[in-house]
């Protein structure tokens, strides 16, 4: 159903409070979602309990006694994970505050303020997990990184929002402190250990030293770089071959601006020792590469497992970014050559994935992290997103609907679109 429909009413007086309800049905309970369209066409009933899907019937086959959402006229999806935020930083683009101009405040109570709020504008586009790159060292030591697992646990059962260490230098006199405090941000918490070694005086030893450590703690990597130096991505191919809890990078952006023969030659190693790329179709982040956008279609050519991310969130880096992981997805779809059910892998299953977490399909045993959106078919859904409905372990957690309606016309009679109108509106709906 195209966002232009009014939102179809529903005859069950259950259904209509279940759907006003859902946030506040229990994990551990049972939850049916009723008649919603799959990718593959098909309209089914979906009954949700204890935080997994426990079966998938025909419309109108499962019956429930308790909660019932009905999705008539949505396409119901794996919810898609955000592998790549930048949590302490956004949401900074107008500095401290309206009509408050000046640096931005790094004080933990004003970082966890920016990585709640920003979690949940990205929960309510559909992200049910998100991995935030936050920065450690300097004078703020590990504060960031605290404020924004304290974020985490006060989202918990509405988000998972996971933190990646971030230390601006780790060779050298300098980097010594944050060689030790990168350890010590793991046993904090942190889910990854990561950086920008393109930041570093020696970007290879970087490399090796977050690699060294993930290695010691048994933790993922997750790399930020340009990758506009082909031996460097060479040799932490190289390095990274043997590592169990798995490596990405990103956004790799300058791959996209060397020659064609060693870009090839950079991709088939990173293809090799099973580095995933997670590209940001929506911008740079972190001011640190040029914009533009990872060469999709060679690194997929050469079989390196490509993720997608957001990236920044409305801060310098990208002042109106949205955080929207179907954004992204368009964004592949509609310039980087991939079908959208491609394209919409890249910020679901391949995001999750990355991150390390289970896979989800709509199927039955697999964990109960859904998008439901209006629409009948991917393509349109990717291109009219509007109204979107999140279930993360196994219940409704945010909800967005938007009705469009139109200037009264002959052409609108005619076509039965939703007409702005009360008895004593205007010609436009006015007074």
């Amino acid at each position: 159903m195209p966002d232009s429909q009014p939102w179809p009413h529903d005859d069950h007086a259950a259904d209509a409070a279940d759907a006003s309800g859902g946030p506040d049905t229990a994990e551990t309970g049972t939850l049916v979602l009723r008649g919603a369209r799959l990718i593959d066409g098909r309209v089914v009933d979906v009954r949700l309990g204890g935080g997994r899907i426990e079966a998938v019937g025909t419309a109108g086959s499962l019956a429930a006694s308790g909660a019932r959402v009905d999705l008539r006229g949505h396409l119901l999806l794996p919810a898609p994970a955000e592998p790549h935020a930048h949590s302490d930083t956004a949401l900074t683009a107008d500095g401290p505050g309206p009509g408050l101009p000046g640096p931005v405040s790094h004080r933990p109570q004003d970082v966890q303020r920016r990585a709640t709020e920003a979690a949940l504008l990205q929960l309510g586009h559909g992200a049910t997990a998100l991995r935030a790159h936050v920065r450690i060292g300097s004078v703020q030591g590990l504060a960031s990184l605290e404020a924004v697992l304290r974020a985490g646990d006060s989202l918990r059962g509405l988000v998972e929002l996971t933190p990646v260490a971030v230390p601006r230098l780790l060779t050298g006199v300098a980097g010594a402190d944050n060689l030790a405090m990168l350890r010590d941000a793991v046993k904090t918490g942190g889910c990854a250990v990561g950086g920008c070694p393109d930041l570093d005086p020696d970007p290879a030893g970087y490399a090796e030293a977050v690699l060294e450590i993930a290695a010691e703690q048994g933790c993922p990597v997750d790399l930020h770089t340009d990758g506009d130096d082909p031996a460097r991505l060479g040799r932490l191919a190289a390095l990274a071959g043997g590592l169990r809890s798995g490596v990405s990078v990103g956004p790799c952006a300058g791959l996209a601006r060397l020659p064609v023969p060693a870009a090839t030659r950079a991709a088939d190693q990173l293809a090799a020792a099973g580095v995933t790329v997670i590209c940001l179709p929506q911008g740079g982040c972190c001011g640190v590469e040029g914009r533009g956008i990872a060469p999709v279609g060679l690194l997929r050519a050469a079989g390196v497992r490509i993720a997608a991310g957001s990236g920044a969130l409305r801060d310098v880096a990208n002042p109106v970014g949205r955080g929207d992981p179907l954004e992204a997805a368009y964004l592949l779809a509609s310039q980087n050559d991939m079908r959208p059910d491609e394209a919409y892998r890249a910020v679901s299953s391949a995001a999750r994935k990355a991150m390390g977490l289970p896979e989800v399909r709509v199927e039955a045993g697999f964990p109960a992290e859904l998008l439901a959106v209006r629409g009948d078919q991917l393509p349109g859904v990717l291109s009219l997103a509007y109204s979107r409905i999140v279930v993360h372990r196994g219940r409704v957690v945010a909800r967005t609907s938007a009705v469009r309606e139109y200037c009264d016309s002959e052409t609108v009679v005619a076509l039965g679109l939703p007409r702005q109108g009360r008895p004593d509106s205007g010609p436009c709906g006015g007074p």
